[in-house]
């Protein structure tokens, strides 16, 4: 009845004067993301939709009311059009009745392809009579709209593409991948999701991409079982089903595409509403032993060595080693909370970024490696710093500001390195509310410096330190050897990310900042902060272009590799081929030593060889957005990560 009076209201709206006539109340564009593809290439259209206030459009199941968009697609031969994608649909509830909508403006993208006998420079006109239903509180108008847009083939397929199809990715629902099952009895209707724990989950709900398969407006429940999640809800009016498709949303506006299969569905696991926050709690516990781990990784050693020395300067003094102690440890929070709060504020804007993303800007790197040459002439005696390294300072006001800026790069230059627990928990981080997300990252950086913490509150611990004396001198130079490896890592990444001309005019800039800073000491005891840090801004200004123009896009891969693409990898996975696939970065040294102690080996390249395997590498140095979505659909914000099929 109540699906009967909205219908009628809505015929009702058309015949009424003022209504029907005049502009679309949802402007409807066609954009697409290249305008000259390749032949036997693929190209994706945007359907552009700009409601206007107040009004609102509607999913493929539009729900208890309304119908879905109709498409009607004019192709010049030797194209086809794809099935067409959808962000995630809102709910909005009216008189009892649950429809499923999107407020505000959006995109529905549809892969066009093209074959590969179609001659470069043809003209290929694309027409679509889309018909579609505008709507507000009180009113429902059918829309039509006349689009078209001509695309021109050309044989380098080298169009720049729109950038806004970043963004409109980034709201659709993510390919889940594995299929789930369903059973529908006695009323009931459970769904089974193969979905990873750690993914994380906030105001879920379950979108049937099939009409009245299920009740839309009963309300939904969902435990947590492992990796499966179960879903309940009331069974609709639709006759028996043997598969189904649709969208669990895992929060607002993101969520997973899933297909299902009927099969037999048992309930388990813990209920989701108190779930959330073990979950919230699972991720931070994670993020505080991943960076408790990471004080043990190669790359941060170097960095925390300095810490460890003014601790060691400071010998018993228990109010120097507390407050050093917890200065550093909030150095290395606040860099872990900028950190992350920078991927969450831009990821908002549409920029897909993940975590270590500094790293992938060849401009920071350069001021690592400026900075690394400084405290390894500091530490090895060839460049006093004061404050830094001088330890005069060290347990008056110095010591409390060095220690914080000691944590902050510690923070800066280790989180690259992805270590056990932190994968999974930085994954959570992106999809949990802001505020828990904040959190675990926040736990990132408390683990990191639980260490120093435990010597500040532990006076068992502090009696331990060994006390000051000669020795200080000799391990503060042998400090300088892993600082002076972490210059020749940062060399090797300038290297390969800007061939020889960029190494060298790095080298060339390094050596220069070195002379101006010897000179610059000469005139006092020492050479200040403020000084280091005009001499460092002055030359990364000066280099930092340079490098850029010189910055190469493409690197050799290993085992015969393939570079990797979504595309690709759905090709050699439909033809049944086994495929080895990794995720690397130039400047993960976790990944690089993975790589040359068990992935590029005579005994591996042997065996892929003999079975036949597909390397396909993803090179995340430069942050590929393509491999930055792929990771996120998989539960990952960084590598190193390693698939097999």
């Amino acid at each position: 009845m109540i699906r009967l009076l909205i219908a009628l209201i809505a015929l009702f709206s058309v015949a009424s004067p003022g209504l029907a006539q005049g502009q679309n109340r949802i402007a409807a564009s066609l954009v697409a993301e290249h305008q000259s593809p390749a032949p036997a290439s693929t190209v994706m259209l945007a359907i552009h939709m700009v409601p206007q206030p107040g009004w609102h459009g509607y999913w493929q199941n539009p729900g208890g009311a309304g119908y879905a968009p109709k498409f009607k697609w004019t192709l010049p031969k030797g194209i086809s059009a794809g099935a067409v994608r959808y962000p995630v649909p809102h709910k909005l509830v009216a008189i009892g009745v649950m429809n499923h909508v999107f407020e505000g403006e959006h995109a529905w993208l549809v892969p066009i392809s093209f074959a590969p006998d179609i001659a470069p420079g043809t003209a290929l006109p694309i027409t679509l009579e889309l018909e579609y239903l505008a709507c507000t509180d009180e009113i429902c108008l059918p829309q039509r709209a006349a689009l078209s847009t001509s695309l021109t083939v050309d044989t380098a397929g080298g169009s720049k593409a729109d950038p806004r199809f970043d963004v409109w990715r980034k709201a659709l629902a993510r390919p889940l991948g594995t299929q789930g099952t369903f059973q529908n009895s006695d009323g009931i209707f459970r769904i089974a999701l193969p979905l990873p724990a750690s993914v994380a989950i906030n105001e879920p709900w379950f979108f049937s991409a099939t009409q009245y398969a299920l009740d839309d407006a009963a309300p939904q429940r969902f435990w947590r079982d492992g990796d499966r999640l179960v879903i309940e809800a009331k069974a609709g009016e639709a006759m028996q089903l043997n598969a189904l498709e649709g969208i669990i949303q895992t929060r607002d506006g993101e969520g997973f595409a899933v297909s299902l299969k009927a099969g037999a569905v048992a309930r388990g696991g813990d209920e989701l509403g108190t779930a959330n926050i073990s979950i919230i709690l699972l991720a931070i516990g994670g993020a505080i032993l991943g960076g408790l781990l990471l004080n043990i990784m190669p790359c941060v050693f170097p960095i925390i060595s300095l810490k460890a020395l003014s601790l060691a300067r400071a010998g018993g003094d228990e109010r120097t080693v507390r407050r050093e102690a917890w200065a550093y440890a909030a150095g290395v929070t606040l860099m872990c909370i900028i950190m992350g709060g920078a991927i969450l504020i831009l990821r908002q804007f549409g920029v897909a970024l993940g975590w270590a993303f500094q790293l992938q800007d060849i401009r920071i790197v350069f001021l690592l490696f400026l900075l690394g040459i400084i405290i390894t002439a500091s530490l090895g005696g060839w460049l006093p710093l004061r404050g830094f390294a001088g330890g005069h300072s060290l347990a008056e006001k110095g010591g409390t500001t060095g220690a914080f800026w000691t944590g902050a790069l510690a923070a800066f230059v280790a989180t690259p390195c992805t270590g056990p627990f932190m994968a999974a928990a930085l994954g959570a981080a992106i999809v949990l509310p802001p505020l828990a997300g904040m959190a675990v990252f926040a736990g990132l950086g408390l683990g990191m410096a639980l260490p120093f913490i435990l010597l500040a509150q532990m006076p068992v611990l502090r009696n331990r330190l060994p006390k000051p004396g000669a020795w200080m001198v000799t391990f503060q130079r042998w400090m300088a050897v892993p600082m002076a490896l972490t210059v020749v890592a940062l060399g090797w990444l300038i290297w390969r990310q800007t061939g020889w001309a960029g190494f060298g005019l790095a080298l060339l800039h390094g050596f220069a900042l070195y002379a101006l800073c010897v000179l610059l000491a000469r005139k006092d005891t020492g050479l200040s902060m403020w000084f280091l840090m005009a001499a460092l801004a002055f030359t990364t200004l000066s280099g930092g272009g340079l490098l850029t123009a010189n910055k190469i896009q493409q690197v050799d891969l290993p085992l015969a590799g393939e570079r990797f693409s979504a595309a690709r990898l759905e090709t050699l996975r439909k033809a049944d081929k086994p495929v080895f696939l990794y995720f690397t970065a130039d400047w993960c040294l976790t990944c690089k030593i993975n790589e040359k102690t068990a992935i590029e080996t005579d005994r591996v390249r042997k065996a892929f060889n003999d079975k036949g395997v597909v390397v396909l590498v993803g090179d995340w140095t430069h942050g590929d957005t393509a491999i930055t979505r792929f990771l996120e659909s998989k539960g990952r914000n960084g590598v190193p990560l390693y698939l097999a099929y």
